[in-house]
């Protein structure tokens, strides 16, 4: 701001009376700011911007005043089908479309879809709706409906608020989300599955290996599989850094090898599935990066392969009359779509409405 013949008086107010507001600190070079001047080329404002939709106003006139600001947000419906090859990912991407579509399609369907284990020939439709903010996208930013056809079977997910969440339930009023997450983190692969006998890579021997182990670079987020209590962030020797959750009476994760735990994560906190808890790393007994993914039922290590997830809670009957109305809309909205055929261009997106 001295470039601006702002005096050093005003700055240092600028930096206390925004602490309430925003953190001068966490302002990014690179970020755009605007500064308004009087006709005497005094500073009369300066505007930064947090990011493409939020602005922080500092009002140097008389005495500084700081406010948020947000741009008005545009939203406009689409719809996008396309049919796999290799995989989803790489499908969105060749047809130019906004990667995070991917992304949220995976959250949707992480409990029902093996998207390592796509088949080609599989595929999906999508009514979406994407962000504008003066002119320019924002990306996706919220799905409404959605078909995935995988393994010969369809997957259905239809937006839907009950107690004022909303989430996403199949054609029968089920929640597409499960108690647990199906894994912990985006893995690259896994490195090892468990077993009561399996030769260790560092120990040179045969001994039980009660988890499985997940590889990913170094870094890579690892998330809570569900909802739960925090029983122990700490180290050990063999197994590093660590994080155990207690979900319920019945059962328990546990997380291992991390490089480092999320802030804030230690005995006692609540965490929500998908929270970050932690990051991916070799620490502890291990020859490389990746995270050993241990499950307990009843206090007994099991197999997490072979949980049985229970789902969340459905469509409560006083709701069910007003989702079926929204189901049998967005299921029309979704067969109007046209199937997608296997062609040079797998993927067409088109924009329908405008809010």
């Amino acid at each position: 701001m001295g470039e601006y013949e702002v005096s050093p008086g005003t700055i240092h107010q600028m930096a206390v009376k925004s602490r309430e507001v925003f953190d001068v600190r966490k302002m990014r070079a690179g970020n755009p700011f605007t500064v308004v001047k009087d006709q005497s080329e005094a500073v009369k404002y300066f505007v930064y911007e947090k990011n493409p939709t939020d602005y922080v106003v500092f009002d140097l006139r008389d005495s500084v005043r700081i406010y948020e600001g947000q741009k008005p947000v545009l939203t406009r419906e689409a719809t996008a089908t396309g049919i796999i090859e290799t995989s989803l990912y790489e499908a969105i991407v060749d047809a130019g479309l906004d990667v995070s579509l991917a992304a949220k399609l995976e959250d949707i369907y992480a409990w029902s879809v093996d998207f390592f284990r796509l088949q080609k020939g599989d595929f999906f439709k999508v009514l979406y709706e994407e962000a504008f903010v003066d002119g320019e996208s924002l990306g996706v930013s919220r799905i409404l409906g959605a078909q995935f056809h995988h393994a010969e079977k369809d997957f259905f997910a239809v937006e839907f608020v009950q107690d004022s969440v909303p989430d996403y339930f199949d054609e029968a009023g089920n929640s597409l989300r499960k108690a647990f997450l199906k894994a912990p983190l985006r893995y690259s692969r896994i490195s090892s599955r468990f077993s009561y006998r399996r030769f260790h890579p560092v120990l040179k021997r045969y001994r039980a290996h009660l988890g499985v182990d997940y590889a990913a670079p170094r870094g890579t987020p690892i998330y809570a599989v569900g909802d739960g209590v925090v029983t122990h962030a700490t180290y050990k020797k063999n197994n590093g850094r660590y994080v155990k959750i207690q979900h319920n009476t019945m059962y328990a994760t546990q997380y291992l090898h991390m490089s480092r735990f999320a802030k804030g994560m230690r005995p006692g906190k609540f965490v929500k599935q998908g929270e970050v808890i932690g990051y991916v790393g070799s620490t502890g007994l291990a020859t490389g990066p990746h995270v050993c993914f241990r499950f307990w039922k009843n206090g007994k290590q099991i197999n997490p392969f072979t949980v049985e997830a229970p789902p969340s809670e459905p469509i409560r009957p006083e709701n069910t009359s007003r989702y079926e109305s929204a189901r049998d809309l967005m299921l029309d909205r979704l067969q109007q779509i046209p199937d997608p055929v296997m062609a040079k261009e797998k993927i067409i997106a088109m924009d329908v409405t405008q809010n």
